[in-house]
């Protein structure tokens, strides 16, 4: 369990994916938080916490202005419905500022963002090894046209486990996230996930994703919209065209659901960038760069584009 401090120049930020009812949506598998337990979290928060918006801390980087001592900021990724139906009234009942980050992808088009797939095909596999053997199996089959690695291979690579994973789901989500050619990636991933979800992409994608109204209604009632990037891809995967593009396309998008294209913040998919990222933000204005670093925000010591965050499983969700 963590603690607040009371250094002025520290802030805690938090990490928010997924909040909803699990047993009563297709994915009851799925992680995230259940709504009680975000419910709960706010009041754990509102005892021990002053919260801050980005603009405050913005200002507090800039030397406009002071933060209060045990200052919490609390971000939003991914642009789930959830956030708009079951996060968004709480905050409003608390009169707290949510920061919210949607890939413009999710929003402004039909279909299921690739990180979002792996996490639904995990969640309705019985067994997971079962989809390791998927994998392979369409790798032996394109490693000729594709010029795919050995099995092997992929095994020493990312066969690893991740913080909140062990080392087969790890694998899954390594090797897919990143691991293949983007062309063969996205044929693997359409197979796996219409074998183990639904052939119905579209569908799909108006239950999970909020719409460009909802996003632009919670920017009018004082909640903060930033950029994810256009796709939820790893920038650092990207060579700086790619990535500047990446970048303008959400820019576009923000400006068109009323959010501030002025200081504003770049919230890395995946946590992935590099020094092509920061010298791109820099010249297009951009005022914070957010990570998945776990820990506390030094604002006198971390680089403005290098702000960790801690996981909302960092904190406790329930009576002890």
């Amino acid at each position: 369990m963590l603690n607040a401090n009371n250094n002025p120049n520290q802030v805690t930020v938090v990490m928010y994916h997924y909040v909803r009812n699990f047993a009563l949506t297709p994915f009851p598998d799925i992680k995230g938080l259940l709504v009680s337990e975000f419910d709960y979290q706010i009041n754990y928060f509102r005892k021990k916490y002053n919260f801050v918006t980005i603009e405050q801390c913005i200002a507090a980087l800039k030397g406009e202005c002071s933060l209060p001592r045990n200052s919490i900021l609390l971000t939003f990724d991914d642009a789930f419905l959830d956030h708009y139906t079951n996060v968004f009234p709480i905050l409003d009942k608390y009169n707290i500022q949510g920061s919210f980050f949607p890939p413009a992808k999710a929003v402004m088009g039909s279909c299921v963002l690739e990180v979002n797939k792996i996490q639904f095909i995990l969640s309705k596999a019985d067994n997971v090894d079962l989809i390791i053997l998927d994998i392979f199996k369409m790798i032996d089959e394109n490693r000729l046209e594709f010029s795919l690695e050995s099995n092997k291979y992929y095994l020493h690579h990312y066969l690893k486990p991740r913080r909140f994973d062990n080392k087969n789901i790890g694998f899954v989500k390594n090797i897919l996230q990143k691991g293949l050619p983007r062309k063969f990636n996205e044929l693997l991933l359409d197979k796996l996930f219409h074998k183990y979800v639904t052939t119905d992409e579209n569908a799909l994608s108006h239950e999970l994703y909020m719409t460009a109204e909802q996003l632009n209604c919670m920017v009018r009632n004082g909640m903060y919209v930033g950029s994810h990037c256009y796709d939820h891809v790893w920038l650092d995967s990207l060579n700086e065209q790619e990535q500047e593009y990446q970048i303008d396309l959400s820019l576009k998008f923000l400006n068109q659901i009323g959010a501030p294209i002025d200081n504003w913040v770049m919230c890395y998919p995946h946590g992935g960038y590099n020094l092509v990222t920061k010298n791109i933000l820099e010249r297009k204005g951009c005022a914070l760069g957010l990570t998945v670093n776990n820990g506390a925000w030094l604002l006198d010591r971390h680089n403005k584009y290098e702000v960790p965050r801690f996981d909302t499983n960092d904190f406790p969700k329930k009576p002890s």
